[in-house]
């Protein structure tokens, strides 16, 4: 029997056509249309496998939820509680930097995603074992979300304009080297995102020594 001249349609195939997409042109460039030609199929032969674009691009997220390394926080792994969400949060905001057109899905949080609901069982896991409570574990996991998406959406230093003249001294003083930015964009907002990491954490290692009767981390 003679094989098809194009690979079987499959949720995997679908999801990776769709992530290209978005990966290349952004969100609005996914439609069941658009993905349906580019895999060479009818349209509706799609509904076999998602219901609707928003399904699609939720498993693309997923896709890149899957990415973030999660060892950190395994029992055996032996890194403190502060080393490891620093590390993850490495990590999670480097999966988001090379997908960036997904993170405003990934912003609406994990929803039925079984990867972006690993991702969330993991921190809150690692966090009560260390000895946080639970109430606080899952704040811990909501502001390290909140700070490493955002950190995603946008960059601070790609905002100044790489124009010497569009800072008037008279209206910005303080603004005079800020045309030199948008070349440095990599640097400043490295450099933004671990200041705001040590200080985050810095700042909840004073909680954490504050617990009243803090419990033994489980081991």
């Amino acid at each position: 029997m003679a094989r098809p001249r194009k690979p079987l349609l499959s949720t995997e195939r679908i999801v990776a056509t769709a992530a290209a997409l978005v990966d290349a042109e952004g969100l609005a460039a996914v439609s069941t249309r658009r993905l349906a030609a580019e895999l060479g199929v009818s349209g509706p032969s799609l509904y076999n496998h998602f219901r609707t674009k928003d399904q699609i691009l939720e498993a693309v997220a997923d896709s890149v939820s899957a990415q973030v390394d999660l060892s950190m926080f395994d029992p055996e792994d032996g890194r403190d509680w502060r080393t490891a969400l620093h590390d993850w949060a490495v990590s999670y905001r480097a999966a988001l930097l090379e997908h960036p057109h997904i993170v405003p899905v990934l912003a609406r949080g994990p929803g039925h995603r079984p990867a972006g609901l690993r991702l969330a069982d993991a921190v809150f896991g690692a966090m009560t074992a260390a000895g946080w409570p639970p109430a606080q574990a899952t704040s811990i996991g909501a502001l390290m979300r909140y700070f490493v998406t955002g950190s995603a959406l946008g960059s601070f230093a790609g905002g100044f304009p790489d124009d010497r003249e569009a800072y008037d001294p008279a209206d910005y003083p303080h603004l005079g080297q800020a045309h030199l930015l948008a070349e440095r964009q990599e640097k400043v907002d490295e450099r933004a995102f671990e200041v705001g990491l040590s200080a985050i954490l810095a700042g909840l290692e004073v909680q954490f020594r504050a617990l009243p009767d803090r419990p033994r981390p489980r081991r």
